[in-house]
């Protein structure tokens, strides 16, 4: 039977100094270890994302006109309460993300797609009355910002279960904001076939000092969300939607007021005339001075896209590696 009397004294032994310092020293590796690790696994992912920071972006989806022309069944209103579906169209496009630091990234996207908007999708009488459609093709082009509030992990290159190490996180999702230029070109229907608007002046532009030519080439302020999910190290798919604000109101040729028909149809011809008053309905609500459009809201546009992201990895000189 062991004396319980040594127990105390085994106990204290522990505490004993040269025990003591043992202890400590072990305690003190141990840690540094720890900490020694967790850097290097920070450094690594540092280093992984630095050496990627390039991505090439490609996308397809949808577009929508918010302004005069089209719209829900209602009297015209603001912005998302004007939307129609019905009118939505195709858009294409391709860009490059540089990622200046793990949730900030600069990039440049050119957009390709198609507007679309028609007085018949309404029944409310004024403007089925009005009864002006358009379609225009918009070419995009500029730089956006964006932040990452949910940034993705790079883990392994596959994600095998059972495998020790760092795990990837697959979700991305960004805010972004930017400036961007665009080219557009309004076009109306008659008798089959489509004219472009803007050399017809079909608000009097051109016709007196007041009116002038609108320009095609404006400036929007893109802004928006984004999602991405990773597929493996190099490939993403993701959603990103977008609204496009202009300062200009003319994308659907269209902004002010009815100018004099018979001035129009002198200086631009019969085509021009038909195509600035359509109407068959009470020709007193388009003579000239009548409302046509609404100058104080200007147009705007949007973009949906499913975007397909590869990941560039980058030469020394820290430029993108486009070929392997």
């Amino acid at each position: 039977m062991p004396n319980i009397y040594n127990v105390p004294k085994a106990l204290f032994g522990i505490f004993d100094t040269k025990n003591f310092m043992k202890v400590r020293r072990n305690i003190i590796l141990f840690f540094s270890f720890s900490l020694l690790v967790i850097s290097v696994s920070q450094a690594q992912r540092s280093i992984r994302w630095r050496r990627m920071r390039y991505e090439v972006i490609y996308g397809a989806g949808g577009t929508n006109f918010l302004g005069e022309l089209g719209g829900a069944n209602q009297a015209g209103t603001n912005f998302l309460r004007d939307f129609e579906i019905t009118q939505t169209r195709p858009v294409l496009s391709i860009g490059m993300r540089y990622k200046i630091l793990q949730d900030l990234a600069v990039k440049a996207g050119l957009y390709l797609g198609y507007l679309h908007g028609d007085d018949n999708t309404t029944t409310e009488t004024c403007r089925h009355n009005r009864n002006l459609r358009f379609r225009s093709p918009i070419i995009e082009f500029g730089p956006q910002i964006e932040y990452s509030i949910l940034r993705e992990q790079i883990g392994h290159r596959y994600n095998l279960r059972r495998v020790r190490g760092i795990k990837g996180f697959a979700v991305n999702t960004y805010f972004f904001v930017g400036v961007t230029g665009f080219w557009f070109n309004p076009q109306g229907k008659l008798n089959g076939k489509w004219y472009n608007l803007q050399p017809l002046g079909t608000e009097g532009q051109g016709l007196i000092p007041t009116r002038k030519k609108y320009s095609r080439i404006q400036v929007a302020i893109p802004y928006g969300i984004g999602f991405k999910y990773a597929l493996d190290r190099e490939w993403s798919i993701g959603l990103e939607y977008g609204v496009r604000k202009t300062f200009t109101d003319y994308i659907d040729d269209v902004s002010t007021t009815y100018f004099d028909n018979q001035m129009i149809r002198e200086k631009y011809g019969n085509i021009a005339a038909q195509l600035a008053d359509p109407s068959s309905g009470n020709p007193r609500w388009t003579a000239a001075g009548q409302q046509r459009g609404d100058a104080r809201d200007k147009d705007s546009y949007m973009f949906m896209t499913i975007t397909l992201t590869y990941k560039l990895r980058q030469t020394r000189r820290g430029l993108p590696k486009l070929f392997y």
